[in-house]
């Protein structure tokens, strides 16, 4: 999944970073409200997490304009202002959760999921594809009723190919979802994934396009 992390201090926002993409998580770190906008207008973010005290555009500005804009992903406001009022304001401005600065990481990760979890609930749950099923909220997932374990990335990349079977996903929108604006892509990370994702579910079940990317079958 891909977060989006608004965060001008560069202390905070890199603990935060190094912990979101610990938990395998894609991260784009912005630090001022302007490109935070960019940001949000460029990329469906799975999550946004907004600092209030921004430079160029506050974090509530930001907040706004983007649920006009009929944007969706959750967003966790991560801020100093304590008071009940700031608060109430986030909130009703269209935050879905407000952590006050200084934080536990834990906690921090912690409401991440939950929020995540909360979105899957709102949409689809459970992708089943013959005899696969993909639970996104608990991220288990069973082939023929046994668990099959994947890693946090190969679960991305086979939801991925699964949100559309029988369409061709391109190695580049691939990389998209596991990786963020300033991660280092290894040239053949998704190749690898892919490997590992045929190892576990059978040769035939992702199919390479040659100079396209790869796909499911509409049928397995």
């Amino acid at each position: 999944m891909r977060l989006l992390l608004v965060e001008d201090d560069p202390m905070i926002g890199e603990s935060m970073e190094d912990g979101l993409r610990g938990a395998s998580y894609a991260v784009d770190w912005v630090r001022d409200g302007a490109a935070a906008e960019l940001a949000l207008i460029a990329v469906d973010y799975d999550l946004v997490l907004l600092d209030l005290g921004l430079p160029r555009q506050q974090g509530m500005e930001v907040l706004r304009k983007y649920r006009a804009r009929g944007g969706t992903a959750p967003i966790l406001v991560v801020t100093a202002r304590d008071s009940t009022a700031a608060r109430v304001e986030g909130l009703d401005g269209g935050a879905d959760d407000y952590l006050i600065k200084p934080f536990d990481l834990d906690e921090l990760m912690a409401r991440v999921r939950a929020l995540l979890r909360r979105r899957v609930a709102r949409t689809q749950s459970v992708i089943v594809h013959g005899v696969l099923t993909l639970d996104l909220a608990s991220h288990e997932v069973t082939l023929a009723g046994a668990p099959l374990h994947l890693s946090a990335r190969e679960f991305s990349v086979l939801r991925a190919l699964l949100d559309a079977p029988g369409s061709v996903v391109s190695k580049r929108q691939l990389e998209e979802k596991l990786y963020g604006w300033n991660e280092e892509i290894e040239s053949n990370a998704v190749d690898v994934y892919i490997y590992h994702l045929r190892k576990k579910l059978g040769a035939d079940f992702i199919r390479n396009v040659r100079g396209v990317g790869y796909k499911v079958a509409v049928e397995p």
